[in-house]
Formats: structure tokens, sequence, C-alpha cells
């Protein structure tokens, strides 16, 4: 399955002309090696397996990751006596693992080759006697064949010669020879050729044999002759006599020869002396079969051929003891259990030993001398005959006095019964006269494994903090049995460790019983974990309990509801007064309520608020510590964010709070100061404000929109399920408009309409109230309109004013979502001349009422005013607050 593409090129087929040699380049393919491998390939080509099998092709690297397949000249490749094609199974691997195997299918090609001579003529110079007198005709047949089966044609060289040959190849002589008048020797260049102009060619020789008309005979009358075997070079076996009648009133000048192909003995040409020339084994093949050897002896009248005669004589060659007994392997390993019973066979020598002299007693022998380490007491030999050796008693290995002893090295004694004839280059004991051999045996005994593996102690308990780092060692179990050798022991959980969010938080280590963690501890879920821990030799089994206890750490940090609130406050909010109600609960895992403690840690600008009780409590309330200072300039921020830091370290000295873990919760306030009314508004002007805005854009700050609308649409969801919550609550503490309880002081945030490149903000002021109502914070009485929720502070003995002919109509948002006040406050990044850009249109006034104090040009100048430092504080006046 992780087979992939590495070789490039294959499968494939190529083709090799025939004869080709060594080196010869194939086909050239190249590895493509994995993009994770940065090493190139582990196994290089190889060819792996060929169809069918040979040894004529190899791989070479031609350099970087190109190889090219090549012929050995080994074999030589044929096409007429070998496969014609084969295909060769190549295989690579690179570094990561991954593999390939794909054919080259290499097909021999055909090559015209040099015809060939066949027989004699193929390994030699061929030599043609013809004798004298003989009539012309065919005196020799030459052998040739193409290797493509062509038609050959035969020449000879020189032409002079009394000679001719065929297109048959056949030799033939054109006179009868003289041997005194005629050349004694022929030397004739006999060149056959393919239809291709190839060609070969060979020499005969042709001597001319003088005619001899009488035999000689042999004198000697004895034909057996025995011999022992191992005679040195040079025996004499037989002198071999013979007359030629030819010769009878003078010494026979005859020549002797053996005719038979024999490697053990050799004639003299003139004497006729049979003599040794090469070792005679008697227990080797052919003699071991065939003791006999037929020597066929000729006499010749005349070197240069005449009369001859042949006589067969046989030597008998008789066995010696000349080799001592052998064993095939003379060393042996063998195994025996530990607790193997007295008895016990374990191996019989006669299979592997034998004599290789023919006949008996010489090829006789038996088993002594027994010896070696421990042999006297636990192995022994059951006869010298058979060669049996057994166990005399079992072997424990955990014995103290066999410990450590697991091979044990005998020697046994293998000897010949009989007398030797013949010492040489042989191993003889200076105490007896036998041929012998030495036999090693090594007996390995096999330990069995008895012992379960038993833990250092029964059970294990590890302590361990619940912020202990994740993969720290937390202890270790140790296991041991009394196996010998010792046995590798191998550990493992079986049982326990694991939780509701992990299965297994604890790891051991397989060999040294390392136990650790693979999941933060955690005291408040879980005190103690119980593990079964299992030691294991590969046979047989233990276990242990192993308990970790978790420490309880500081580690959680106290956790306050709500963690983020906004609400609103009167500046004249009296100095002590828990502020809006709010209080805070807080709660922490693993600390007590009494180890709470409360600060502001920014945003607390002139310190007027805090917090009560400040510690040893789980609940504590926001509380207005100072007054607010406006009027003087004292203080200037109208909306506070408040970052309340709750720790956990309440409980512990000034000393432990150095060395203990402290944890911090968080909780975030929004405050807004609301300012009292300054002044009473009489009449009721009419104008429209308008805003414009415009956003740019820059391609290559693509983040920014996106940063901007994702916050964007956070702070929306937050700022209306606030305003939802300020609502409600508004609603549970004043009544609603048209009853006694008047309209609630501040309305819930308008929907966020769609970002607009250019947006334009229409505020038209209609401010007519017609309903009162007392303000539950500063317990004061003040004015509203039921339609659009302006409000005013009511002055003393000033009357109700009627309803209302017009309304309060204003835009939803600006570009940036964050409804009416900001739209109307100037922005920060606006130029100087965009501050001062709303236009105001004046509608035409409402009549006045009884009871107003200022023009309508006072009312508006009022609220210009008004909208100016609103614009500059980033605060709205009481009637803008209500919208």
């Amino acid at each position: 399955g992780r087979r992939t593409q590495l070789l490039k090129g294959l499968p494939a087929t190529s083709t090799v002309e025939e004869n080709a040699a060594a080196g010869v380049s194939v086909y050239t393919f190249n590895v493509t090696a994995s993009p994770l491998s940065s090493e190139g390939v582990a196994i290089l080509p190889t060819i792996v397996n060929s169809n069918p099998l040979t040894e004529a092709f190899d791989i070479e690297s031609k350099g970087g990751l190109e190889y090219r397949v090549v012929t050995t000249g080994n074999p030589v490749l044929d096409y007429e006596t070998m496969p014609k094609s084969f295909d060769l199974q190549i295989f690579v691997e690179d570094t990561t693992g991954r593999t390939d195997l794909n054919i080259l299918t290499v097909q021999v090609t055909d090559k015209n080759e040099r015809p060939v001579f066949r027989g004699n003529m193929a390994i030699q110079t061929v030599t043609i006697y013809v004798l004298e007198g003989t009539p012309p005709g065919c005196i020799y047949q030459v052998d040739a064949a193409d290797p493509e089966n062509a038609e050959l044609k035969y020449s000879l060289l020189p032409a002079s010669v009394p000679f001719l040959v065929l297109e048959s190849g056949a030799i033939f002589s054109t006179k009868e020879f003289d041997y005194e008048k005629d050349p004694h020797c022929y030397f004739l260049n006999i060149t056959v050729t393919d239809p291709d102009g190839l060609n070969s060619t060979k020499t005969v020789n042709i001597n001319i044999i003088n005619i001899n008309d009488e035999r000689p005979y042999f004198t000697t009358k004895q034909r057996i002759y025995r011999i022992p075997e191992e005679q040195s070079v040079g025996t004499v076996v037989a002198n071999i006599t013979a007359k030629d009648p030819d010769d009878e009133d003078s010494p026979s000048r005859l020549f002797y020869s053996i005719q038979s192909s024999d490697r053990y003995f050799s004639i003299n040409p003139s004497t006729g002396v049979l003599q040794v020339t090469g070792r005679i084994d008697r227990d080797a093949l052919p003699l071991r079969l065939h003791p006999n050897i037929s020597v066929l002896v000729r006499v010749e009248d005349s070197p240069r051929g005449g009369h001859t005669s042949e006589m067969e004589i046989t030597i008998i060659i008789d066995d010696i003891n000349d080799n001592p007994p052998e064993c095939n392997p003379s060393t042996f390993r063998k195994e025996a259990n530990e607790n193997s019973t007295a008895g016990t066979f374990l191996l019989d020598l006669r299979n592997y030993c034998k004599d290789i002299d023919v006949d008996p007693p010489n090829n006789r022998f038996n088993f002594t001398g027994l010896s070696g380490f421990g042999s006297s007491n636990n192995f022994a030999l059951e006869s010298t005959v058979s060669g049996r050796l057994v166990m005399t008693e079992s072997i424990d290995l955990e014995n103290p006095a066999n410990l450590g002893v697991e091979v044990y090295s005998l020697t046994v004694r293998v000897q010949d019964i009989a007398c030797p004839n013949y010492s040489s280059k042989y191993l003889f004991y200076t105490f007896d006269i036998f041929l012998c051999y030495i036999i090693y045996i090594y007996i390995r005994i096999k330990p069995v494994n008895e012992f379960f593996p038993v833990f250092s102690n029964l059970s294990y308990e590890f302590n361990v903090p619940e912020i202990t780092k994740v993969g720290s060692s937390i202890g270790r179990v140790n296991a041991r049995d009394k196996d010998w050798p010792p046995s590798v022991i191998m550990y493992s959980i079986v049982a326990g460790g694991g939780t509701r969010d992990y299965t297994n938080i604890f790891w051991i280590s397989p060999t040294k019983g390392d136990v650790k963690i693979l999941a933060r501890l955690d005291y408040e879920t879980t005190q103690k974990h119980i593990l079964t821990v299992q030691a294991s030799d590969q046979e047989k089994t233990a276990t242990a309990s192993v308990t970790v206890n978790v420490l309880e750490v500081n580690d959680e940090e106290p956790v306050c509801s709500p963690n983020f609130y906004s609400f609103q406050i009167s500046v004249s909010l009296a100095v002590g007064s828990n502020i809006n109600g709010f209080r805070i609960e807080c709660q922490d895992r693993d600390s007590d309520p009494r180890s709470f403690r409360y600060f502001i840690n920014e945003g607390n600008v002139n310190n007027h608020f805090m917090f009560s009780p400040s510690a040893g409590s789980n609940t504590s309330r926001l509380i207005l510590a100072s007054r607010f200072d406006y009027e003087s300039g004292l203080d200037t921020n109208w909306i506070y964010r408040l970052h309340v830091y709750i720790t956990d370290d309440n409980l512990l000295s000034a000393r432990d709070k150095a060395t203990h873990l402290i944890k911090t919760g968080t909780v975030t306030l929004s405050i807004r100061v609301i300012p009292n009314p300054t002044t009473v508004i009489a009449t009721t002007p009419g104008f429209t404000v308008v805003t414009k805005r415009e956003n740019l854009y820059s391609e290559s700050a693509w983040y920014v929109p996106f940063v901007i609308t994702l916050g964007s649409l956070l702070l929306l969801g937050l700022l209306g399920y606030l305003g939802f919550l300020l609502v409600t609550w508004v609603r549970t503490r004043c009544p609603p408009a048209g009853k006694a309880g008047g309209a609630p002081l501040i309305n819930a945030p308008e929907k966020a309409k769609p970002k607009k490149e250019v947006v334009v903000t229409m505020t038209t002021l209609n401010t007519v109230f017609d309903g009162e109502a007392r303000d539950p914070v500063t317990g004061k009485m003040y004015e509203f309109n039921t339609r659009s929720g302006a409000r005013r502070w009511k002055k003393s003995g000033e009357p109700l004013q009627p309803a209302p002919a017009a309304q309060v109509t204003s835009s939803a948002t600006d570009g940036g979502g964050q409804g009416t006040d900001r739209a109307e406050a100037p922005s920060k990044k606006e130029p100087s001349e965009n501050r001062k850009e709303p236009i105001a249109e004046t509608k035409p006034a409402a009549r006045p009422w009884a009871g107003q104090s200022e023009t309508p040009e006072q009312d508006g100048l009022r609220l210009q005013k008004q909208k100016e430092e609103s614009g500059n504080r980033g605060l709205s006046s009481p009637a803008r607050q209500g919208r």
C-alpha cells in the first residue's frame, strides 16, 4: 500500500545484441525520489528477480538519480542457445520507506557470427596420416557449422598442393603418394565462409607414413598385476617386452605406448617399463567401485607408422588403512532445556562420522575420550560404538553451583580400530598408534521461564501536585524475577488512570517503569487515581497497585458574576451610596470565600469608587467614595472604565504571598456620569443638525474594515444586551409614560444600520414637555415629553405644559454604528472645519406658554451651547440622555 512511482521510464522494453561484451548499456532510467526524502534513495535500484533467471545484467549509476542496465558478460548472451527475452524486476526504496517495483524486458537480437569448426579441428590442429601407396580419395571430413544455420563454402590454401576440398567439406587427395619422393608432411589452411563473407580458418597437418609389412609381438606372458594404493610416483609395476620379426637378425627397434586414457600409469616408449605416474587412491571414485585398472599397451615397429600389436594388462589396487575417521560437521551446537531429565538424548555422532577406507577393518572406528567442562557430571556416551550423547542429570541454571554457566564445551575422540599402514600428514597421539579425529560439541542450556515477576512493593503511592507539568515523571515501579539469565521486564498500565475527558492520563515506560503524566491533573475533579501496573517477562505477568494522590495547589482563579457591567449614575449621587445597587459575587474552586480581596486596578480617576467589603467575602458592593467636582475642573471624565481585580490571597501573610501561588480574576465596569440640568427651557425652538462624515478606505489595509466590522458587531450585541437589561431595570423602577411614574430616563439603544461610506445625521429638536415625574436617584422633579422622551428639571411652582404639537425625530446611526450620542459628538478624526459644519435651520416656534422664562432665541442659544460643551466633554444633556 506504500508503493509509489519512483522508477521513471519503467516499465519498458529494450534490446541488446548477442555476444555483447561486459558493460554494454542496455537501458537508462531515472529514480524520482519522494518530496519528503532529503537524502535520495535508501536502497539503490536492484534487479531482484529475472524471468528466466540470469546474471547477465546489472545496474550501474550514471550520477545523481540516473541509472542504466548493463551487461555483465557472465554469461555472454547467445541468441542461438539462450532465451530470446528476459524480464528483469527492478526494485528501489527511498529514505522515507516508499518503494517501487517495475519490469524491464530485454530482448536479445541475432548477430551474424563467424562459422565455427567442430570436432577435433575446434580444439587442436588435426594431423592426418596417409600411407604411402594409398590411392587418391577422401582423407578427412571437415566438420563446421554456422550459428545462423546458413550454407557454408569450403576452400583451402595453398592451391598448389595435391589436395582439394569439396563444398561438403571433404578433403580429397589427388594423387598416390610415394614416401621416398614426395614430401612427408603437408599443411593445409581450410577456410569455411558463410553467405555474408564471414569466415574461419584452421590448419590441417597431413603426414605421409612409410609402409611396414611385418607386425611385432609381445614376449611378456603375465597379464594381471596387484599393487597397494598410494604408491609413490615412479614405482615399477611391470616390464613389458616385445620383438619384431623383421628385425630377427638384429635387435628390434620398437616403440611402446599406452592407448587407453589412463592417469595412473605410463610406459617408457623405448624400454617398455610400466610405472606409476599419479596418485592411486582406492577410496576415491572410480577406484572405490572398480579397483581394477585395464591398460592397453601397444608396440610399433616404426615411429611413423608400421605394423603394431596391442596387449591389455589388468592392475588390481588393494586398500590400505590410510584415512582417519572424519565427521561433518566437526563442531556441533545443541540446545537442551534446563529442566531436561536424566537420560535425555542429545546427539548421535555416528550419523555424522565415517571412515572413507573401502575395506574393513580399515573403515571401522569408535568414540572415546569424552572430556570438557561439566562432562563428567552432566553428559555421557552410551557406548564407544554407538556414539550417542545423553544427559546424566538435569541442570538448574538458578542453582548457585551452575549460576552463569549456559554453554558447556565438550570434546570426543573418534578413533580408528585398525593399525595404520600409511601415516603421512595424519594426527597421532603419543600414547597410541591409531589414527583419530577430534569432535567439538557445544551444548547450550536453554533457560526455562519458571518464575513470575515480583514487584519490589505490593503497592506504590505517589504524591503529585496538580500543577505538575505534562510529561513529568512522578515515580518508578520495579519488578524482577528469579530466572537466570534475568528476564527483560516490560511494564504496562492495564487498568485505571482515566477520567471523563481522558481515557489515559498516565504513561509508564515499558522498560524502565517510570510513570509519567499525559494530561493536566485537577484536584477539584479527581483527588486520587488508582492504577493497576503489570510487569511481564513475555510469558508470565504480575500486577501491582499504584495510587497517585493529587495534591491541591491554588491554580484556579476567582470567577465573578457579572464580569462586565455598564450603568449610569447621577453626578449628585450621595457619597457612600451603593451605586445602582450593584454587587458582584465571586467563586473560586480551590480557595475559601474569605480569601477574596477586591481592588480597582485601572480607571478609578480621583478614587471616586471603592468596593465594600474590600476583602474577606465572596460578595462585595460598589460604593461611591467621594463626590464629583466638575465645576472646579478637578474632574474631567464623564465615563469611567474600571478594571477590578479579585485576588485569593487575603488569608495569606506577607511572607506567604511571596512563596504561594496567587490567582487573580478580573471584572470590567463602565460607568457614565449624568450631569444635572442647569437651566429651564421656556420655549421649544426647532432646528435641524446635519452631520456629514466620510470614511476613507485603503486597499493595502484590507484587514482594518474587517476588524472594525467584527468589533462593531460584537460591541453592538453587547450594548444591545446591556440596553435590554437597563430598560428592564428602568421599567421596574419608574412608571410608564402617561401614568404617574413618568417616562424612563434612558431609551434602549437603536438598531445598528449597515455601514455607509458617507453618512448624514438629521436631528430635529422640538422639546415640549407635557409630563412630570420624580428622579429615583436625586429625588428631584423633572418634566418630560411623552413622545420624544426629552426632559428637564422642573422649577418650583412651574405649571405643567400642554401636549406638544410637534415631535422630535432622529437618524438611526452614523457609519460607526454608535447611536445618536456618538453621532452628535464631533469626531476626533475630523478636521477642525468639520466640527463647525452643523447648520441650524430654525423652524417656526410654537406659541409660548405661561410660565416660560426664556425667549425662543435664548432657548436656541442655550441648546447650541450645551451641544458644544457636550461635544468637548464627550457627554450629553439630560434631554439627549433620555433620547
